[in-house]
């Protein structure tokens, strides 16, 4: 019960992220945030690499630019059994062509 709850608060804060429309930096994605496309990457990725467990929280952290690559910075936390973490994932992308070159995962407390 408990876990079809917090499935249930994970889709639709996901879903939240997911179809908001604001007026920062659109990507050209229907005046959506560049980020909300890298976030749904480091679900998608985040997912596959704990499979067995579910993610419960999400945040945007920020976005690192260089010459020629950008750094989107993610908290998820994710949640196996009884047992909560942080997880931090950045995602390297080509800035110019939006192709993903890296993808860092670090565990961090909750």
């Amino acid at each position: 019960m408990r876990k079809s709850i917090l499935s249930i608060i994970s889709i639709t804060l996901l879903s939240f992220l997911f179809a908001m429309n604001t007026s920062a930096a659109p990507s050209g994605d229907k005046g959506l945030p560049s980020y909300v496309k890298w976030g749904q990457i480091a679900v998608t990725k985040t997912k596959e690499k704990y499979p067995n467990s579910e993610i419960v929280d999400y945040k945007h952290i920020g976005k690192e630019e260089k010459k020629n690559t950008s750094t989107e910075k993610f908290k998820l936390i994710v949640k196996e059994k009884d047992k909560e973490v942080g997880v931090m994932v950045n995602l390297t992308f080509d800035t110019r062509t939006e192709r993903l070159l890296n993808i860092d995962w670090k565990e961090a407390n909750p």
